[in-house]
């Protein structure tokens, strides 16, 4: 196992690329105009693959030294699950959210660039329940909605990174269900499944972001420890762990 800064560095690149290029894909090019206001905006399937990919990438590139986490509900969902220590847990939460703060700062800089950006108009990609849910989604709604989705995905992740798993194939398995998850949750709350995620861009999003931001902490940690503890219940549990 890497020592724990060299840990600590591959959470911050992983966390920093989602943040950046999944969150920049909604800022940026979502709701694209040419000058003549004709639409190239890539939408929510294209905002969808842009998290996918992002988390793929990163795991592929750094996830042999960290576990590639960059979300402090996985970090608490395989420590729940018997496969990752609790001493380190704290640190990487904190190395996620930083990691996640400067990958919105550095996204605000890039979209204040020009004169027409306007943040409350755009967003910023935070997430939200009621008037801040792209289409209206309750507090209720958006609260189901974060804890199952980030429910699944730790099952995902967990079976996928399982001895039993085929080998290579977990970035891509774990990207492709980042994808799904934001194909279905994007209209209710602008999908999270990631407190980093949600932090990073909530205060520069201001609008009521920063007072919701208790639901996209509480409910995708609660959905992760749910799975972390119901995953060896349902499937077994991973014959060559050890905890």
């Amino acid at each position: 196992m890497a020592p724990l800064s060299k840990r600590l560095g591959a959470e911050f690149l992983g966390t920093f690329w989602l943040v950046f290029a999944g969150c920049g894909s909604a800022v940026l090019a979502a709701t694209a105009l040419t000058d003549s206001d004709f639409p190239v905006g890539i939408g929510y399937l294209g905002v969808a693959l842009a998290f996918g990919l992002a988390v793929t990438t990163m795991a592929y590139a750094v996830g042999a030294v960290s576990g590639g986490h960059f979300n402090p509900a996985v970090t608490l969902g395989l420590a729940v699950a018997g496969r990752f220590s609790w001493k380190d847990v704290l640190p990487y939460w904190c190395i996620q959210v930083i990691a996640g703060l400067v990958g919105g700062g550095v996204l605000y800089a890039i979209a204040s660039g020009t004169d027409s950006f306007d943040v409350a108009a755009n967003g910023f990609a935070a997430n939200g329940y009621g008037e801040h849910s792209p289409h209206g989604y309750g507090l209720a709604a958006g609260f189901i909605c974060e804890l199952v989705m980030t429910a699944i995905f730790l099952i995902v992740i967990l079976g996928a990174t399982d001895s039993r798993a085929p080998k290579g194939f977990a970035p891509l398995a774990i990207g492709a269900t980042l994808t799904l998850i934001l194909l279905v949750s994007i209209p209710v709350t602008n999908a999270s499944v990631n407190p980093a995620r949600s932090i990073a861009v909530a205060f520069e999003a201001g609008n009521g972001a920063p007072g919701q931001l208790w639901l996209f902490i509480v409910a995708p940690l609660l959905g992760a420890a749910i799975a972390g503890f119901s995953y060896a219940f349902l499937v077994g549990k991973d014959p060559e762990q050890n905890a």
